[in-house]
């Protein structure tokens, strides 16, 4: 069913943020900012930080959760199965999905598969020397590529490594990093970071217009993503409309493929010959005002606070049952 503004008074809504992920920050920043636009909807809403829940006394605290956790932990799935078994609806996708859209060597297995563009990659393994590793990556990537974590985003603990040397450091800095497993992709250059957000509204799945962004940084880190004098940001986007279209067609087909539901954030690296390649999705996107859900969604014509009763209504149009 979907949820309308005047039912808004009648639920008790937890907003579950923080955790102890790197993404914390960008969590707490989700969590505040949807807690105030509900709140001052004339909804009962309440902050819970996800690492000082006890889990078996949410149920009959809270009607629906809505769900700004970002990173391992908030939107791998184990929050999903936690709420699942506790019979507590809540916003976006269910268990699936959203490990899917976690893990990123198998969601990319998921797209080849699909016959989708993603950049060309590999895995690397925890228990690889740095020699083995940067060995693999040069034999199947040959030239520059890109490095972040195989379950992680925001760009923390990523880089480029564009020789050996460059390589090797990265690889040899693993064991102090917090994340284990890593993957190294085809850098694509030039290419413009673009996203676009898939949206349930009245029911209906729809595309938001495509977010692209320029920065003078080597490339679209975790600072210039908070930062907004780091980067300069182009929605509804500036590059050649079948591109964009391009881009918003296989959002909604990697939206559809993963079984993702009610919302998601799909990521491309747009090149100058028209290329468009599946970086990863979100199905936990960030929900700050200043962000790209929240500025995709502007562009669409939709402010912030219907925006989040858009999000939350997600939590009621689910299936009976989502894997």
């Amino acid at each position: 069913m979907a949820l309308q503004i005047t039912d808004l008074t009648q639920l008790r809504i937890g907003v579950l943020y923080g955790g102890s992920s790197p993404e914390r920050p960008g969590s707490i920043a989700s969590g505040e900012a949807a807690f105030k636009s509900l709140s001052a909807q004339g909804a009962h809403a309440e902050l819970l930080d996800i690492n000082n829940i006890a889990w078996d006394a949410l149920y009959g605290r809270v009607d629906v959760a809505l769900l700004a956790s970002h990173g391992l932990g908030g939107e791998d799935g184990k929050i999903q199965g936690a709420l699942d078994t506790l019979g507590i609806p809540y916003t976006g996708s269910g268990v699936m999905a959203s490990a899917l859209g976690m893990h990123k060597p198998t969601f990319k297995k998921m797209l080849a598969a699909d016959h989708i563009d993603t950049p060309r990659w590999v895995e690397v393994a925890p228990s690889w020397s740095a020699a083995t590793a940067v060995s693999t990556i040069r034999y199947t990537l040959g030239g520059p590529c890109f490095l972040k974590p195989a379950s992680g985003g925001g760009s923390l603990e990523a880089g480029i490594a564009r020789d050996d040397a460059e390589l090797h450091a990265f690889l040899e800095k693993r064991q102090d990093r917090v994340y284990e497993a890593f993957i190294a992709e085809e850098l694509i250059t030039p290419g413009r970071s673009c996203t676009v957000g898939v949206l349930e509204i009245a029911g209906e799945l729809t595309t938001l217009p495509v977010h692209d962004v320029e920065t003078d940084r080597e490339f679209y880190d975790y600072e210039a993503k908070h930062d907004l004098s780091l980067r300069r940001e182009h929605c509804p986007s500036v590059l050649p409309e079948q591109q964009t279209a391009h881009m918003q067609q296989v959002a909604m087909r990697v939206h559809r493929l993963v079984g993702a539901h009610g919302l998601s954030r799909v990521d491309f690296m747009a090149a100058p010959s028209g290329r468009a390649a599946v970086l990863e999705i979100n199905t936990v996107p960030g929900l700050s005002p200043h962000g790209n859900l929240a500025t995709m969604a502007r562009a669409a014509g939709v402010s912030y606070d219907e925006l989040m009763r858009h999000v939350l209504a997600t939590a009621f149009s689910k299936p009976a049952y989502v894997p």
